[in-house]
């Protein structure tokens, strides 16, 4: 029986050789390089932590916070390489959230859980 770990140490391997990896990670390249669109990203995930945070801590979001995240938001993705970021990490998210319900596929059936 191979070894668990072997197997996912392998999966990572996989996942760095991908398309969706190596286009995500000329597009953060790109995006560091550029001063402007690197404080601008940073703006904005600064912001996103912040309410993350402030959930996460039971509070409610303010009208205006919510306003403020949203127009940034909308700001940074007009942004062209930051705009194709945000899409190649959503990309990277799915493919990861794929993999997650795959390797969760026998827990799910060892409890009944599985659809």
């Amino acid at each position: 029986m191979s070894n668990t770990y072997d197997k996912a140490h392998e999966l990572s391997r996989v996942l760095k050789e991908s398309d969706e990896f190596k286009q995500l990670a000329e597009l953060h390249g790109q995006v560091n390089a550029d001063a402007q669109a690197k404080q601008m990203l940073d703006g904005f995930r600064s912001i996103q932590m912040e309410l993350q945070q402030k959930q996460m801590q039971g509070m409610e979001l303010t009208e205006e916070e919510i306003q403020k995240a949203q127009s940034v938001f909308e700001l940074v993705q007009q942004h062209e390489v930051i705009g194709k970021l945000m899409e190649a990490e959503q990309r990277m998210s799915q493919l990861i959230g794929d993999l997650n319900r795959i390797i969760a596929e026998p827990l799910e059936e060892l409890y009944g859980l599985a659809e």
